[in-house]
């Protein structure tokens, strides 16, 4: 009986989601929510793929952050295009990542919501998040199938730095970010109403 009771724990674990250590999520999102402080930051690329030649002379602007306790959406502005936001949640099983891609008019993108769910090698500092099946069925509707390989990685060590990865096989977009610094902050994305007073 016991050897049964043990072979089930250990199914168990072999069958779970990937999800990280809740100790280290909940420290990670804590750090992530520091984000939440009215400031905007400046950043720039360090990769060096040369399909992202444009993002190296952009300015790149990430924030002003804001939370909700469960959720913290990050603005990515570039130039003038204020349509990304990276949206970090807590879940029942871990942390999950989506992109929230907006026409100037505040409708959704065509290509939005897409992102995965943190593995279970994450840390306080960093998340990686592997395409999920959803994204996947998306980015296969929109045939982008090289796209079903994305792992999206954000790390963050508070008042020093703010990273954000996008790699797959012979791909790696990156940009980073310098919290010591804040900037003005642009205009608040696309798609986000002010608040009224």
């Amino acid at each position: 009986m016991r050897h049964a009771v043990i072979a089930s724990a250990l199914l168990f674990a072999a069958c779970g989601n990937g999800a990280g250590s809740p100790e280290a999520d909940a420290l990670y999102f804590e750090r992530l929510s520091q984000l939440c402080n009215g400031e905007a930051y400046a950043g720039k690329l360090v990769s060096e793929d040369a399909v992202d030649a444009d993002f190296k002379s952009a300015t790149m602007i990430m924030g002003p952050a804001t939370c909700d306790g469960l959720i913290v959406r990050i603005p990515f502005a570039v130039d003038e295009d204020r349509s990304r936001t990276w949206v970090v949640t807590r879940t029942e099983t871990g942390l999950r990542l989506k992109h929230d891609h907006r026409h100037e008019d505040g409708s959704e993108d065509v290509l939005t919501q897409y992102g995965g769910d943190n593995t279970a090698n994450g840390t306080a500092a960093r998340q990686d998040f592997p395409v999920d099946a959803e994204t996947r069925t998306l980015f296969i509707d929109q045939e982008i199938e090289v796209s079903t390989q994305n792992t999206w990685t954000v790390e963050i060590e508070p008042g020093e730095r703010f990273a954000y990865q996008m790699s797959r096989p012979e791909r790696l977009f990156r940009v980073e970010f310098d919290l010591t610094t804040p900037v003005e902050a642009p205009p608040l994305p696309w798609g986000v109403a002010p608040i009224s007073e």
